[in-house]
C-alpha cells in the first residue's frame, strides 16, 4: 500500500509466456498488494506460467480483444477492492520499476490518472520505436491535444495508473474491444474532468514485445481520430455518443 491505498497491478496478456516472468520479477512487491493477469485465450502457456508464479489469473475461453481484456482486468481489480490500478503490459516493453512513481502520484492526491510516456525525454527512438510509429504518434497526439483540450506528450502508451474513482465513473463497457479502447479511456477521462499526469518512461522494442502490424496501425489511427472528433462534437452538442454521455 501507499498512503493506505490498495494497489493492484493488472496484466492484460496474450501469448506473453516468453516475457511474463521477467516482467513479474521486477514488480515492486513492497508497495503492490496484488497482481492480476487476464489471459485472452493465448496459444502458449501464459496462464499456466502465471499460476505457477502465484499470480491471480483469469482466462478468457475465447479471444475478446485488447479492449475486452482490459474490461475484465478493471472489473476484477475493482471487485478486489483496488484503490489504485496500474496497467502494465507483460511483454517487458515498459519497466515495472516505475510502478511506484505512477501509483504514488495517485495515492497522495496529485493526479487522478498517470501515464508513463515514451515521448518525454529521448527514450522512444533510442528504445527502438519504428520511425513511422513515432511520427504517427506525434501527429495523432498533436491533433488529439487540439480536440480534447489537453497538453499530453502522448496518448498511446500502454502503461497507466488510475484511481478507483476514475474506473467506477467511466462507461468502459461502452468502449471498443479493440486497440482504440486505450484512447477512448483518455478521451472519457478528459470528458469527466479528471486530472492527468505523466512520467518519462524508457521503452524496449525487443523481438518478444507485442506490436500491431502496419495495417492494424492504420485502423487504429483512424479510430483515434474518430474518437477525438466525436469528443469535440459531443462537447459542442452536435452529436450524442454512448462513450461521452450527457452530464
Amino acid at each position: 500500500m501507499l498512503n493506505n491505498k490498495k494497489i493492484i497491478v493488472i496484466l492484460p496478456a496474450y501469448n506473453a509466456a516468453r516475457t511474463l516472468e521477467r516482467t513479474y520479477s521486477e514488480i515492486p512487491t513492497n508497495i503492490v498488494d496484488e497482481v492480476l493477469l487476464v489471459d485472452d485465450a493465448s496459444q502458449d502457456n501464459t496462464a499456466e506460467l502465471a499460476r505457477r508464479l502465484g499470480i491471480h489469473t483469469i482466462v478468457h475461453e475465447q479471444n475478446r480483444g485488447y479492449g475486452g481484456n482490459q474490461k475484465t482486468c478493471y472489473r476484477a481489480a475493482l471487485d478486489n477492492n483496488a484503490d489504485i490500478v496500474v496497467m502494465l503490459h507483460p511483454d517487458y516493453q515498459y519497466t515495472p520499476f516505475l510502478i511506484t512513481s505512477l501509483a504514488s502520484m495517485i495515492a497522495f492526491g496529485v493526479y487522478d490518472v498517470v501515464l508513463a510516456s515514451r515521448i518525454l525525454g529521448t527514450g522512444a527512438l533510442k528504445g527502438g520505436m519504428p520511425l513511422y510509429k513515432f511520427l504517427a504518434n506525434r501527429w495523432l497526439t498533436f491533433t488529439e491535444n487540439l480536440l480534447l483540450g489537453q497538453n499530453l506528450s502522448e496518448y498511446h502508451t500502454g502503461y497507466r495508473a488510475f484511481s478507483r474513482d476514475v474506473l467506477v465513473t467511466l462507461p468502459l463497457e461502452d468502449n471498443s474491444d479493440d486497440f482504440v479502447f486505450d484512447n477512448q479511456m483518455l478521451a472519457q477521462i478528459s470528458w469527466y474532468g479528471f486530472t492527468i499526469g505523466e512520467v518519462s518512461c524508457p521503452a524496449r522494442y525487443i523481438p518478444e514485445a507485442s506490436s500491431i502490424n502496419f495495417r492494424r496501425s492504420i485502423t487504429y489511427g483512424l479510430d483515434v481520430l474518430r474518437t477525438a472528433f466525436s469528443y469535440r462534437l459531443s462537447k459542442m452538442g452536435c452529436i450524442r455518443s454512448d462513450i461521452f454521455p450527457a452530464r
